[in-house]
């Protein structure tokens, strides 16, 4: 019997989804309540993923798109 995989499948690579720093309501379900990016076991990207998705988040803080806290 052969075991159950344990990781989450990356969510881009499953739906073929660019990431892009003006959808604010993709990159907010990967920030915490304080406003921090989800590492990648909590959020189940791919290394290549989180990479731009991290840019993203940082890009759009900085367009003022995302605040930094959560103040």
């Amino acid at each position: 019997m052969a075991k159950a995989s344990k990781h989450k499948q990356c969510s881009f690579c499953k739906k073929n989804i660019d990431i892009d720093f003006k959808d604010v309501s993709i990159l907010q379900k990967y920030l915490t309540s304080w406003a921090k990016i989800k590492g990648v076991r909590e959020s189940g990207n791919c290394a290549k993923h989180q990479r731009l998705l991290a840019q993203a988040i940082k890009r759009a803080r900085f367009m003022a798109l995302l605040s930094f806290t959560s103040r």
